[in-house]
């Protein structure tokens, strides 16, 4: 009874939790929610295809690099669920602008593609996205419950 006791308090935690920072470590594949400095949960994730460097163009499949924020909520995509990530930013512009490319646009963390959540225990074990953040299709729900739009998203290798 105490361990269902201690759970129960634990899930109502993280259920509770202030998330104030998303972390993403693209080297590790992971996603860290963050509430005052603490991680409160950590999510294994599948990311761009070619995931080594910033995203600079449309087209490379790369997940972007830097600091932004998670903007809107979207629920009628080609995926499961999503929360926008307000790629590019004014930097990201500059960069591609230098570089006389698009830089691309609609970065998503998202659940799988519609009608395909089944093969999330495979799917998750590569990088598949054009440059998305991808989760299970629960994950996803339990991380548009536990992030709130406008909340600030750093991504990283």
């Amino acid at each position: 009874m105490k361990c269902l006791l201690i759970l129960l308090a634990l899930i109502s935690f993280q259920a509770n939790a202030d998330v104030d920072l998303v972390r993403v470590d693209k080297s590790e594949r992971k996603m860290y929610l963050l509430s005052g400095g603490e991680i409160v949960k950590e999510y294994h994730v599948a990311l761009g295809a070619n995931p080594k460097g910033p995203k600079e163009q449309e087209g490379d499949e790369r997940t972007p690099e830097g600091e932004y924020t998670l903007d809107y909520k979207k629920e009628d995509s080609s995926f499961y669920r999503a929360m926008h990530i307000n790629y590019p930013n004014q930097q990201d512009i500059a960069h591609a602008e230098e570089l006389g490319v698009s830089p691309g646009g609609f970065i998503m963390v998202h659940g799988q593609r519609n009608w395909l959540g089944w093969i999330s225990p495979i799917s998750q074990r590569f990088n598949w996205t054009n440059g998305c953040i991808a989760l299970t299709n629960d994950e996803i729900d339990e991380f548009m419950e536990l992030v709130n739009v406008g909340t600030k998203i750093e991504i990283k290798w």
